[in-house]
């Protein structure tokens, strides 16, 4: 079985909205997330770097600086 993994949840967040199935999700020794998809067609990639240029970046961007004036 082909897959990809991010660390990123922002990008793991928009594959599963692209329908990608979610096959693990953990946290690293190291803090950092791993979320691993299954990709048999070895899209992923492609769509991860179409989120770069999606409304659902912004939103994380608005959401993490919204974030950062609270905190």
């Amino acid at each position: 079985m082909k897959t990809y993994e991010t660390s990123d949840l922002a990008i793991a967040a928009y594959l599963m909205l692209n329908d990608y199935k979610l096959v693990d999700a953990s946290r690293l020794q190291s803090g950092r997330f791993s979320f691993i998809f299954e990709d048999p067609a070895g899209t992923a990639k492609k769509k991860a770097v179409e989120f770069l240029a999606s409304d659902c970046c912004k939103f994380d961007t608005h959401i993490k600086n919204l974030k950062k004036i609270i905190f």
